[in-house]
């Protein structure tokens, strides 16, 4: 099956196929990770957080754990962003988007486990 993306052609009204751009791709991707991510850390971490402390620190964590995480985000976004046009709609590009996009979702749902447990640990 074919994975082509599909736009209608504005003339003919007929479906075209174009090329899937890993630009576009991948800055979805980390806008859905930093969404996903900051939610996980609102309901995992800040609330192991809140068991053993009872004022504004697990709020103060949240805004340091989800500015910290942005630049490595930003890391992801700039290095696609930079390819030409051909490149982007090159699918050669596809093994090296996967790996990126697996490591990019690693660290948006990993980390918020992995902090999870520390801070359990920490605070109980």
């Amino acid at each position: 099956m074919s994975k082509a993306l599909y736009e209608k052609d504005i003339a003919s009204g007929h479906r075209t196929s174009r090329a899937r751009d890993w630009r576009r791709s991948m800055s979805d991707n980390v806008a859905f990770a930093l969404l996903v991510y900051t939610g996980l850390q609102i309901f995992m971490t800040v609330n192991a957080m809140k068991d053993g402390v009872s004022s504004i620190v697990p709020y103060l964590a949240l805004v340091i754990l989800v500015g910290g995480i942005i630049p490595a985000c930003r890391w992801f976004e700039r290095r696609w962003s930079g390819l030409s046009d051909a490149r982007a709609a090159d699918p050669d590009m596809k093994p090296d988007f996967r790996r990126d996009q697996i490591m990019l979702w690693l660290l948006a749902i990993g980390l918020p486990v992995v902090l999870t447990m520390f801070f359990k640990l920490l605070f109980s």
